[in-house]
């Protein structure tokens, strides 16, 4: 299980939303500790704006920071002021949450306004936990080698001489309708495709990419991807035409296409067969004859 500190300072209304936010999306996955300077009553309008979305903070107890045990935590998240936190451990994760104290100037507000403030602060919160939510027990992802991305340009040599600058280098090659950016100090390969109007095949455009170092690898991307539950736009095989690489294509959640790759070893492209059909790689993926 994982513990996450919420530590809060002069921002003690934002410490309590994130403590009670983080309890039901994270649930049973994290043990949550809230730690203040000074502990203070819960803000009436506060609570009202977390009862709106079914959340009662007015019972919560915050323990002070210093009697927290830091070597224990493995998530430290400040709000509003970022500062030391010392006995953590050099693997715990920290991070920085700088959001705006909604009852700074209470004073000049009415009740009306603060519980505005409060809502958009909550919203901001719980969608940074959500985040958080997600990160929580990842697996461990194929080990990449390279990254690989591609865009379309309407100018492609003003496009080309933006990227050797953005870049310092010029494109290792390019043609009419694209340019190709190497820099293996970087682990970059960046591709800039024209926009001219012409057709162009959906797995050149806007998409990501990441290099493996070899088939075996690519093979054993496609089962981690299986287990981890993405979705699969084409299964490992080997490709002839154009680029001869070891490929598999991953889809992201909302749809942009992924490639991850191996280039082909001297022996491997040698044993390229006479139609450039795609082999595939991992035996019952291969699609369905089409009949007739």
């Amino acid at each position: 299980m994982v513990r996450i500190l919420f530590l809060s300072s002069a921002n003690v209304t934002c410490g309590r939303m994130a403590e009670a936010l983080a309890r039901q999306l994270l649930g049973a996955h994290a043990q949550v500790i809230v730690g203040e300077s000074r502990p203070q009553p819960v803000d009436p309008l506060a609570s009202a704006a977390m009862a709106e979305i079914g959340i009662d903070i007015g019972s919560q107890h915050d323990e002070p920071a210093q009697i927290i045990d830091a070597a224990t935590i493995d998530v430290l998240i400040t709000l509003g002021v970022d500062r030391n936190y010392p006995g953590l451990q050099p693997k715990a994760k920290r991070l920085h949450w700088a959001v705006a104290d909604p009852l700074v100037d209470a004073g000049a507000l009415d009740a009306g306004e603060i519980l505005a403030r409060l809502r958009v602060v909550r919203d901001q919160i719980r969608a940074r936990i959500a985040v958080l939510a997600s990160l929580l027990a990842v697996p461990e992802g194929p080990p990449a080698q390279e990254f690989h991305g591609s865009i379309r340009v309407n100018d492609l040599p003003a496009s080309v001489r933006f990227y050797a600058w953005l870049l310092n280098t010029w494109p290792k090659e390019w043609t009419h309708r694209y340019a190709t950016f190497i820099r293996a100090d970087l682990q970059l390969n960046f591709v800039l495709m024209v926009s001219d109007g012409l057709a162009l095949h959906h797995d050149t455009l806007y998409h990501l990419g990441i290099g493996m170092a070899d088939r075996q690898a690519v093979i054993d991307a496609y089962h981690h991807a299986l287990a981890f539950g993405a979705s699969i736009a084409k299964p490992p095989r080997t490709t002839w035409k154009g680029t001869p690489l070891h490929e598999l294509w991953l889809k992201d959640p909302d749809g942009t296409l992924i490639e991850v790759y191996a280039r082909l070893s001297g022996e491997e492209l040698a044993q390229k067969p006479a139609d450039e059909q795609p082999v595939f790689l991992v035996p019952g993926t291969e699609p369905a004859p089409v009949n007739g």
